[in-house]
């Protein structure tokens, strides 16, 4: 049985093609009118978090500022798509690996068996710099409400599903001002690839 892939930031708004010279912005958005009538539009951003890297380091939103990141929700015993998704997202690794800009960021939903120990020794297998993609270990409960309120993704536990947890497929593209910027299959070569084109345009986009 597969995973379940779950997209639901595609309800809320739709994404924009690979050949856009600016990405949406996803999310729920409020806006309001300024002293001088302008209206502004509040773009959705991923909300405060604290959590801790493979290097025992905390990190939190301060870590990604003048960065953009991708991140994703996964655990090591996934009998089914985590293996593929972390494939993936080194391929995108190895495009970005010099560039100070891009970070990544792995978030466990499985923190018993994923221990600080063994995601430290999961990314060294990986050959990955810790400085630049984050294995995040945390709290169930924070995880997942940080995967749903601040990705719109998806991550719980489900004794049906392969492994003990469901989970979204999904990386997610966030900007320097925490904005999410793009959502993308993570099983998919194809849209990797079009993951790798939207952090080139991203790169180039002036901050907001």
């Amino acid at each position: 049985m597969k995973a379940i892939l779950f997209f639901s930031i595609f309800i809320v708004f739709i994404s924009c093609s690979s050949n856009s010279e600016k990405l949406p912005y996803l999310g729920n958005h409020t806006e309001e009118v300024s002293k001088s009538q302008t209206k502004v539009i509040n773009y959705f951003k991923v909300p405060d978090f604290s959590l801790t890297n493979q290097d025992r380091i905390t990190i939190n939103n301060d870590s990604f500022k003048n960065k953009i990141y991708i991140a994703d929700f996964i655990f090591l015993k996934c009998p089914t798509i985590c293996p593929i998704m972390n494939q993936q997202l080194k391929r995108v690794y190895d495009v970005f690996k010099d560039n100070a800009a891009v970070l990544f960021v792995s978030h466990t939903i499985d923190p018993e068996n994923d221990s600080i120990p063994v995601l430290k020794a999961y990314s060294d297998q990986l050959g990955v710099d810790s400085k630049k993609w984050h294995f995040l270990h945390g709290e169930k409960k924070d995880i997942y409400q940080l995967a749903e309120k601040g990705y719109f993704s998806q991550a719980y536990e489900n004794v049906n599903a392969p492994g003990g947890y469901a989970h979204s497929g999904a990386f997610i593209l966030v900007d320097k001002n925490r904005h999410l910027r793009g959502v993308y299959d993570g099983t998919n070569s194809a849209d990797v690839d079009r993951l790798i084109k939207e952090i080139v345009i991203l790169l180039q986009e002036k901050s907001n």
